[in-house]
């Protein structure tokens, strides 16, 4: 269970449709900003099936989709989803679940009935040894302790434990981190898929050739192909390319040309950087035509 896990108990009135519960447990939050993974660290404060409300080393924006992993456990498998910012208080923010699936819904009233569970387990424990609330332990006698810790092989196995506990520590760590590192690549790459796919399909606005050239900050130059060169060809290829809102060219279609060439040009315009083309201040969806010239 995680450090800090309480489980939470209102005893008015409760407006919300699904029970809330404590909990302490580490997060990281992966926000896209300028097409560009960022992950925030912090610590939750309580959770439902619905949402989590969080504590972060930085500041989100309402309204903003962003990525979870919150561990319940040192047991359990992150618990990963999709989330939308409902509330933002300097570092105090409240997320809401928007990609969670029944079984994750399912885990998280796993962790709450386990919870429970061992609150309530190691509160009868104490009252089995007849220890109040609040009451010290007994203190050990010095022969108690020596049997505890210098006892034969007893103590060799005390011993032994603090290695095993870390040893298992460093891979669990190593572990985790893979994982996580593995599921922000696939995160990233999934976000960069969705917003090309919403860009390619919102109209685009068509952009002078010399407007968007002031707005070219990265160029990488074509290769001029083998075999127009055994050939001797020459052309200058007309290019149709659509620019998404963050800068990066989503599409390119050649109007012209040898298709060896055409397909060349197509290549290196793909990795061409713009400045985001803006109308009223927001970034918008452009359309333009721009020409690549080849020459033995």
């Amino acid at each position: 269970m995680a450090a800090g896990t309480q489980i939470g108990i209102w005893k008015g009135i409760s407006r919300r449709r699904v029970p809330r519960f404590s909990i302490a447990a580490p997060l990281d939050v992966m926000v896209l900003r300028s097409g560009i993974p960022d992950t925030v660290p912090g610590r939750s404060v309580d959770l439902c099936e619905r949402g989590i409300a969080a504590v972060l080393a930085g500041e989100l924006v309402e309204g903003e989709h962003v990525g979870i992993e919150v561990r319940l456990s040192a047991e359990a498998q992150p618990l990963r989803t999709r989330a939308t910012v409902r509330y933002q208080d300097r570092l105090r923010c409240g997320l809401e679940f928007t990609a969670i699936t029944p079984d994750q819904r399912s885990v998280i009233r796993e962790w709450a009935k386990q919870a429970q569970v061992t609150s309530g387990a190691a509160v009868d424990l104490g009252k089995a040894n007849g220890a109040q609330p609040g009451a010290k332990k007994p203190a050990q006698t010095k022969k108690q302790a020596g049997r505890i810790y210098s006892g034969g092989n007893n103590g060799r196995k005390k011993r032994r434990r603090p290695i095993v506990w870390i040893a298992a520590l460093v891979v669990a760590v190593l572990a985790a981190g893979l994982s996580w590192w593995k599921w922000n690549h696939e995160w990233a790459a999934l976000e960069s898929g969705l917003n090309s796919r919403n860009d390619a399909n919102s109209r685009a606005i068509e952009v002078p050739t010399d407007v968007m050239q002031k707005l070219l900050v990265h160029k990488v130059d074509p290769i001029y192909p083998l075999e127009a060169r055994k050939q001797n060809l020459q052309a200058i290829i007309a290019l149709d390319i659509i620019v998404g809102r963050d800068g990066s060219v989503l599409n390119v279609r050649p109007l012209n040309g040898p298709d060896v060439l055409a397909q060349a040009a197509v290549d290196s315009l793909r990795w061409w950087k713009f400045d985001p083309y803006r109308v009223n201040g927001k970034a918008v969806t452009a359309e333009t035509t721009l020409a690549v010239e080849f020459k033995p």
